[in-house]
């Protein structure tokens, strides 16, 4: 074989790409040479209109199928912007690969085109990040980078390819073994004598309750966890990112709690319970401020237990027994345990009654509250009503994904998980808005043959408007509801609690949703009471292909977090 029939470093990386299931790449060319080898072996390129937008596809993309997505980006600016979506992916444990095409060798440091200090950019968002000058070393770094990736505590990691490497070609060489682009790619598990002491404590607790957090999903863990909540009657409550892990409507689930247990809130009545707790155990919890009331929600005199594959977590905030270790595995050990002990089955017998009717008291008490807030059929149009309405409506198996800040609570709080597993998906690691809508695109990639519905309000779909434009072109059928209440929403009522005023600049333009759709081709409607609500959403599932419904809402409503309780006397 002569040089000029050697495949490239770029067709090489290309074929390692398909070897590990890597079908889709979200870019805009750069590498060129290396999209253009991926083109010929049959992946396909998802043409996003901006870099952090796509960087979220492909969060998105890895969130809903366990797979990990994949970034391609040129060098400078373009690299910058998908930084900034990295950021989210990075605290949220999401495993996204980004390649970029990096400068040319012999042009490092002479102020080349948009050279820019990739290895310092990178290093607060990825796991790891490496600048490949050597092109024999690329099926070596390429596994590298997808291992990392995907093991341990999931998270994004990046590869900075010279375009002179890209153009190198290879003397046939022995590869690597291929390394599965799927997480988490190595389970580990917790010492035996760390799980019985956690069983033991579990199995004779009066009141304990298990949090889950994003992390149960991230292992594919719902079932290990909704097994032991029914064997030894335990106590579920989740994260907003843990929603869905288990049936919401089980007498033993608690529902999402966290801050946003105000009036208004299905779980508001569960803080005495869970203030009452012996034994907290959190599963895959970053046990965060909103996920834990600012610290304040869960009593020291509890004993902790801290599932988690980071040791960081695990001890980061509350006085733990860690179990460092995947969370499915885990799960599946501690359940064997708990079954070895005599005691635990008649623990959970004496405690399966008492903890039903607890729950099911907190449930009685904020019943009405939260049916008034869900049937209010006012105008301007509340946001618990669409939500109401949006449950019955929605197929069964519809994926729910809403962008931050108000998105997230409307959805977490009156959307209800009716089995686990169900998938909700919240860009809340960073919780920057804008992410929403480009995360349902990747969602429903990854989920062909799945409904996806976004939820995102006006402020952070303005973000990226653009994306519109990149669903129709590709045939992504997503069913996009924008909240349209020409307003800040969160930024607003965060200032008129705490200053007793809002910065003008929280009052944003009314703008016509419907139309920016229509101008890229995308179906849409206009809603503005509850009234054409019901016809509005089928005729929006109805629909084959992208879809926008412009909802109006209620400017002054607001989700029932805690610390806003005090807006509601004004």
């Amino acid at each position: 074989m002569t040089d000029s029939q050697l495949p490239t470093v770029a067709e090489v990386l290309a074929a390692e790409l398909q070897e590990a299931g890597i079908d889709l790449i979200f870019g805009q060319g750069s590498p060129s040479a290396l999209t253009l080898a991926a083109e010929r072996l049959g992946l396909r390129q998802i043409g996003f209109r901006t870099e952090n937008a796509g960087t979220a596809m492909a969060d998105g993309f890895a969130r809903a199928s366990g797979r990990l997505g994949c970034v391609a980006t040129q060098n400078g600016a373009a690299a910058a912007l998908v930084a900034a979506g990295l950021s989210e992916s990075f605290k949220a444990s999401v495993p996204v690969l980004v390649l970029v095409q990096d400068v040319e060798r012999a042009h490092v440091d002479r102020n080349a085109f948009q050279e820019f200090d990739h290895a310092a950019l990178f290093a607060p968002c990825t796991k790891w990040f490496h600048r490949l000058d050597d092109g024999a070393r690329a099926l070596e770094m390429l596994r590298k980078a997808i291992i990392v990736a995907t093991s341990g505590r999931p998270g994004p990691v990046a590869l900075a390819i010279p375009a002179d490497v890209l153009a190198e070609r290879l003397p046939q060489q022995r590869a690597p073994r291929s390394a599965l682009a799927v997480f988490p790619s190595l389970r580990q598990q917790p010492e035996p004598a760390a799980i019985a002491e956690a069983a033991r404590l579990l199995a004779s607790a009066r009141t304990p309750i298990i949090v889950a957090g994003g992390g149960v999903h991230s292992s594919g863990a719902q079932a290990e966890l909704s097994d032991l909540q029914q064997r030894f009657a335990l106590g579920v409550a989740t994260t907003i990112m843990g929603k869905g892990a288990v049936n919401e409507g089980d007498p033993l689930s608690l529902g999402v709690v966290g801050s946003a247990m105000g009036p208004g809130s299905p779980s508001r009545a569960m803080r005495s319970l869970i203030r009452s707790a012996d034994v907290v155990m959190f599963v895959g919890n970053r046990t965060n401020d909103n996920g834990t009331a600012s610290w304040s929600l869960f009593p020291n005199s509890a004993e902790f237990i801290h599932l988690d594959v980071s040791v960081d977590e695990a001890v980061r905030n509350y006085p733990s027994l860690p179990l460092i270790g995947d969370a499915r595995t885990t799960l599946h050990a501690l359940g064997l345990a708990m079954a070895g002990l005599d005691e635990a089955e008649s623990c959970a017998a004496r405690r399966r009654p008492l903890l039903a009717e607890a729950i099911a008291q907190a449930r009685a008490a904020t019943a009405d509250e939260v049916a008034a807030l869900k049937l209010r059929s006012s105008v301007p149009l509340r946001p618990e009503h669409l939500m109401h309405v949006l449950q019955d409506r929605a197929p069964a198996d519809a994926v729910f994904v809403a962008d931050a800040s108000y998105s997230s609570l409307w959805v977490s709080q009156y959307l209800q998980a009716r089995e686990p597993g169900r998938r909700f998906l919240f860009p809340r690691g960073l919780a920057g808005i804008g992410w929403g809508y480009p995360l349902a695109l990747g969602a429903r990639l990854a989920l062909p043959s799945t409904p996806v519905v976004a939820v995102v309000g006006d402020g952070g779909f303005s973000h990226c408007w653009s994306e519109l434009e990149c669903a129709v072109r590709h045939g992504i059928d997503v069913k996009l509801i924008v909240l349209n209440n020409a307003l800040l929403g969160f930024q607003h009522h965060a200032e008129m609690v705490r200053f007793g005023q809002a910065t003008e600049v929280c009052a944003i333009t009314r703008i016509d949703h419907a139309m920016i759709a229509r101008a890229v081709g995308c179906a849409s409607a206009t809603v503005t009471s509850a009234g054409e609500l019901a016809a509005a959403l089928d005729a929006m599932l109805a629909e084959k292909g992208p879809y926008l419904l412009d909802v109006h809402v209620d400017p002054d409503a607001f989700p029932p977090i805690a610390g806003f309780a005090k807006l509601l006397a004004s």
